[in-house]
C-alpha cells in the first residue's frame, strides 16, 4: 500500500515544489520551500523503495566502482553549482554599479498563451537557493542512508 502511495504523492510534491520555486519572487514560496519539497519526494522514495531503486531506477546512475551510492557525487555537483548560481546573480548588479542583490524584472508581452509574462532576476537567485538546498540535503541523505 504504501508503495502505491508513494508512486501517486511523488508526482503531486515534485509539481508543488516546481511551482513554489516558479512564483517564489512574487508569492510566498521560492528556492528554500521548493527544494524542501524535492528532498522529501527523494526521501519517501528512499523509505519505501530503497537506496538502489532511488539511484538506478529513479534517478537512472549507476556506481562505477561498485559503490552504494554513486548519485552523492551528483549531489555534490549540484549544491556547488546552486551556491555559485546565487552568489553569482547577487553579485551580477556589482558589475553596473549597483548594490549586492538588486533585482531587475523584464515584462514580455503578446506571449502565446500567457499574454504578459514576467522575468525576474531574483528567479536566478531563488534558483540557486534551490540547487543548493536539494544538493545539501541530498548530500546529508546519501551519506547518512549509506551507513
Amino acid at each position: 500500500m504504501a508503495r502505491t502511495v508513494v508512486r501517486v504523492v511523488v508526482p503531486i510534491i515534485l509539481v508543488t515544489a516546481v511551482g513554489l520555486l516558479l512564483q517564489g519572487h512574487n508569492r510566498p514560496g521560492g528556492g528554500f520551500i521548493g527544494a524542501v519539497l524535492t528532498a522529501t519526494a527523494f526521501v519517501l522514495v528512499y523509505v519505501i523503495f530503497g537506496m538502489e531503486y532511488l539511484q538506478d531506477d529513479f534517478l537512472g546512475l549507476r556506481a562505477a566502482d561498485g559503490g552504494s551510492h554513486a548519485a552523492v557525487e551528483y549531489y555534490r555537483w549540484l549544491f556547488a553549482a546552486g551556491l555559485a548560481l546565487a552568489a553569482g546573480s547577487g553579485m551580477a548588479p556589482l558589475i553596473a554599479g549597483l548594490p549586492f542583490l538588486t533585482q531587475a524584472v523584464l515584462f514580455l508581452h503578446h506571449i502565446p498563451l500567457y499574454g504578459e509574462f514576467e522575468l525576474a532576476s531574483a528567479f536566478a537567485f531563488d534558483l540557486g537557493v534551490y540547487l543548493t538546498v536539494v544538493g545539501g540535503l541530498l548530500t546529508v541523505l546519501g551519506e547518512v542512508g549509506s551507513e
